[in-house]
């Protein structure tokens, strides 16, 4: 069974940095697009970032040039490092894969909880 397990959350102050790691057991990995998302209390889930296999990247306007996306296919892994973190980015972090290579995200992690305090 495909698994993607995140780790690397908690409670920061504005300006500090964290980094999320999404590990993926099973399949094959190096091809898949994977992805962050993150869904703040009371609010939808919405895009992050996102990798292709070639290494390209995508961001959302709201943390382009603070987070940076990579990934490391020798450790089935993708990172998301965030600086210069601002309370408007406390939510629950997911990872996710377009395992299938369909262009949809179907597998999913269970999620990290980021709070950044004023």
């Amino acid at each position: 069974q495909v698994q993607l397990v995140e780790s690397g959350g908690g409670l920061v102050q504005a300006g500090d940095s964290l980094r999320l790691s999404c590990a993926a057991s099973g399949g094959t990995f190096s091809p898949w697009r994977m992805g962050f998302f993150r869904q703040a209390p009371g609010k939808e889930r919405t895009f992050v970032a996102s990798i292709l296999s070639s290494g390209r990247t995508f961001y959302s306007d709201s943390v382009k040039d603070r987070f940076t996306i990579s990934r490391d296919n020798t450790k089935r892994t993708i990172y998301l490092q965030m600086n210069g973190l601002k309370p408007e980015d406390t939510a629950v972090y997911y990872c996710a894969a377009d395992a299938a290579l369909d262009g949809s995200y179907k597998l999913w992690g269970q999620g990290a909880q980021v709070t950044v305090s004023s």
